[in-house]
């Protein structure tokens, strides 16, 4: 037996091989966003990367061409302070990242500190302190329970791919047996808290990304209708080797403009 899905109010994309690839805007994707703002859809573009806060991110795109306000920005930082405050409200974390998870920490009221904390929270970072890491490790040790932003064990580089948070996560549980909890994709936790952030209900809410294995999967698992766009990670060839499926398939983001 199938039941209707309701009308699609929101959308939740991805950024990185959706909109934009190595700072350029994709064809279609201004459209993309001039659409759903059109349509009055609510929407969210989704990152995992917890650099950067919603306003860099914003200021970022706006260099490609592509104008999304600073509120429509959701970051595996923002989900992590999310996640936090649901769990423990007015914490306090040890945290291993930049401006991006340290403002939403703060924003949420934690308090970072290297006393005694009930978190360590481990996020992206350019340049990873071998200092931090002992402290992570040693508090770790004392109790302190372990959190991720993001599983990526790499990110990209014009040189080539650099160590990510679950490189440095994985030097971390070598150190402690303790495995950190990953609140990014491809947890859809971090589609829940963003749905969440707009009102949006799963069953009328669709998720657009270029990754099977991190937004399809996850997406489907928080019961959204997903578009997979070949114009980032995932090739056409590389689905069928996975043991599920996108809702629909499309070259890029400029096949979607017409779904909304």
């Amino acid at each position: 037996m199938t039941t209707e899905r309701r009308p699609v109010e929101c959308w939740l994309t991805d950024m990185d091989g959706v909109l934009v690839h190595e700072e350029k805007a994709l064809p279609g994707a201004a459209e993309f966003l001039e659409r759903l703002v059109d349509r009055g859809r609510r929407f969210l573009v989704l990152t995992n990367n917890s650099i950067f806060t919603p306003r860099d991110l914003a200021a970022r795109l706006s260099r490609t061409g592509l104008h999304v306000p600073e509120e429509s920005i959701w970051t595996s930082a923002l989900a992590t302070a999310d996640f936090l405050h649901t769990q423990l409200p007015g914490g306090s974390a040890y945290v291993i990242g930049e401006a991006g998870l340290t403002t939403a920490l703060h924003e949420v009221g934690y308090v970072m500190t290297d006393s005694d904390p009930d978190y360590v929270v481990l996020g992206e970072t350019r340049t990873y302190s071998f200092e931090a890491i002992t402290r992570a490790i040693r508090l770790i040790g004392k109790g302190a329970r372990f959190i991720a932003t993001n599983p990526d064990v790499t990110g990209p580089s014009p040189e080539g791919p650099l160590p990510a948070t679950g490189s440095v996560a994985a030097m971390i549980t070598r150190a402690t047996g303790a495995e950190p909890y990953f609140v990014g994709k491809p947890n859809p936790m971090m589609f829940r808290s963003a749905m969440n952030r707009i009102e949006a209900h799963s069953e009328s809410t669709i998720m657009v990304g270029d990754r099977m294995d991190t937004d399809v999967v996850a997406g489907i698992e928080a019961g959204l209708e997903t578009v997979l766009v070949l114009s980032g990670s995932t090739a056409a060839a590389d689905v069928s080797r996975f043991p599920f499926r996108p809702s629909r398939i499309c070259d890029s983001i400029a096949d979607v403009i017409d779904l909304v």
